[in-house]
Order: C-alpha cells, then structure tokens, then sequence
C-alpha cells in the first residue's frame, strides 16, 4: 500500500505498472489515512481521546500498528493515535490472531473488505458481516 498525496499515488501506480506489478490501482478513500499528512487529525485525536477514559478491556485489543494484542489502557490510547499517520500492519495482525487460534472474526460497520483481505490471508478464519439493522438482530439473537 501506497498513501500520500493524490498525484504522488497515481505515480506510483503508473511506475508499479510499467515495472510488471501484477495490480496496482488506485483505491476509493476519502483521506491520505496512514501517513504523515494525517499528522493534523492524529494530534485532533489524541486530544480528544485525553480527555476519554479508557478501561482495560475484557478481550485484549490486536493493535494493528503493533500486530499483537494490548490491554494496558495508556496503550491502547496511543496506539490508537499512531495508526491515524503509522503503517497498518494488516498482514501480520491477521496471521497473530490465527496463530493465538482466532477462527472466526465479525467486521462491524458497511461493507465487507476486511472480511475479503482475512480470507485472502488466512482462509481458516471464518468471516461474518455485521453491517444493517438485521445482522444486529441476528447477532443479538445468538447471545
């Protein structure tokens, strides 16, 4: 993954393709997330989570900066600032939780491309999406 700004992308595309990259395409988000010109929102976010209190969770947190499991609050905090400008370490993360016997994961929110990056890296991990008003139900319904 490239991010930066918009031009320097689409470079990078251009010269991943004519050096024989097999796909390189330019990817529909909103905001070069994951680099230094998220610096301005990192620093918003660290503020605002200053002023959150933050527990220790009942099921560790895998920080996908780290690529390990955090339960220490404090780490959670900054962690969660570092991945607005730091490398997501996607690959790794997923490959953790199946090595620790993680076998099915639920992504939360619209949309199902996590669930398609999971399965392209660790096909024993069984993917379910949670994404309307149903799903919630359904959820809700198993507990």
């Amino acid at each position: 993954m490239v991010s930066g700004h918009k031009a320097a992308v689409e470079r990078a595309v251009e010269i991943a393709k004519t050096k024989g990259a097999k796909r390189a395409v330019m990817l529909p988000v909103s905001a070069p997330f994951h680099c230094a010109l998220m610096q301005p929102a990192a620093e918003e976010m660290a503020a605002r989570l200053a002023e959150v209190e933050i527990k220790a969770p009942a099921v560790p947190v895998v920080q996908n900066t780290l690529a390990a499991a955090v339960t220490d609050p404090g780490t959670i905090r900054a962690e969660l600032v570092r991945q607005v400008t730091g490398s997501v370490r996607w690959r790794e993360s997923v490959a953790w939780m199946a090595g620790q016997g993680v076998d099915e994961i639920w992504e939360i929110g619209a949309g199902k491309a996590l669930s398609g990056m999971i399965r392209r890296i660790e096909r024993s991990i069984a993917c379910k999406a949670v994404g309307t008003p149903e799903d919630v139900k359904a959820v809700l319904a198993l507990a």
